[in-house]
């Protein structure tokens, strides 16, 4: 028996979205991101834990399994998720509430965070680059730069026919697996697979990494840098956990580089496992949650 209940929510933002729910709907709200290639499932081992004290909706975001995939890319710009997030708050009736998020889902958890500090209370961030440290590690630290080389690929237009052509199941093998222990993957292949395999899920995951506004130089290229880098940028008044997986290849650790200097309220817990660490190191995750909430 599953440890949540799943249901199809109709949000004013245009989509449709399946969200897991687990706990006493009376209690404090925590909402899960997830981020890419995922769904709801990133958080399977802290979804029950989280629910003895609150009341968890964990969505899986536009573009991913079941839930809508509006076609074009203009329809996945950051502000979007973000607009369902906090419609998906007020489908609760939650005026506030703890937000976590992971990858992309961290990504949304950051802006939300910036963009309605009215509505976030406490902020948790696994494995997510705050925008602005993320933005200039990719011009100043040519090691991160390379690590997000990726993101030009993923942004190439062929890459879907690509994937299409060589088959769900070998772009799982020779590449989703390879940033990941094979051990803890063994028995989730078919999940993600299913997910994966929804019609229009691969192009609309992508299309996350195409309607983002970061800059990704090439090696080689030194474009213009972009003026918020040496401007003030907002802090964050709430108080924020940032979990890192200190394994991570592709987000790394220069990551945390300066961030207590726009987070004035911050704590920092470093995971030895690598960027899935919801799930890669549940039990690590799972504690600094709870001891940090507590």
């Amino acid at each position: 028996m599953a440890d949540f209940d799943l249901a199809r929510i109709a949000l004013p933002t245009g989509v449709e979205l399946d969200v897991a729910t687990a706990g006493d709907p009376q209690a404090p709200a925590i909402i899960l991101l997830h981020g890419f290639p995922e769904s709801h499932r990133t958080w399977r081992h802290q979804i029950p834990v989280l629910a003895r004290t609150h009341f968890v909706i964990a969505p899986d975001q536009r573009g991913f399994a079941r839930s809508s995939k509006p076609a074009g890319v203009e329809h996945y710009t950051p502000d979007k998720p973000v607009a369902d997030l906090i419609a998906l708050a007020d489908h609760f009736g939650r005026d506030r509430f703890v937000l976590a998020g992971h990858d992309w889902g961290g990504a949304i958890a950051w802006m939300a965070a910036l963009q309605h500090p009215d509505r976030v209370e406490r902020l948790i961030i696994v494995n997510a680059p705050h925008p602005f440290v993320f933005q200039k590690s990719l011009f100043d630290d040519m090691q991160q730069r390379a690590a997000s080389q990726y993101i030009r690929a993923f942004r190439n237009p062929a890459l879907d026919d690509q994937v299409a052509a060589m088959g769900l199941g070998n772009f799982f093998d020779t590449s989703f697996a390879r940033h990941a222990d094979p051990a803890l993957l063994a028995g989730e292949r078919d999940a993600y697979l299913d997910e994966w395999g929804q019609p229009g899920a691969i192009t609309a995951m992508l299309n996350w990494y195409r309607a983002s506004a970061v800059i990704v130089p090439a090696m080689d290229e030194t474009p213009e840098r972009p003026a918020f880098l040496d401007a003030p940028f907002p802090k964050l008044a709430m108080p924020v956990l940032v979990i890192w997986g200190m394994g991570d290849k592709a987000l790394l650790p220069v990551q945390l580089v300066g961030l207590d200097a726009l987070v004035p309220d911050l704590k920092v817990v470093e995971v030895d496992a690598g960027h899935f660490v919801p799930w890669e190191a549940p039990e690590a995750v799972t504690g600094a949650m709870l001891d940090w909430l507590s």
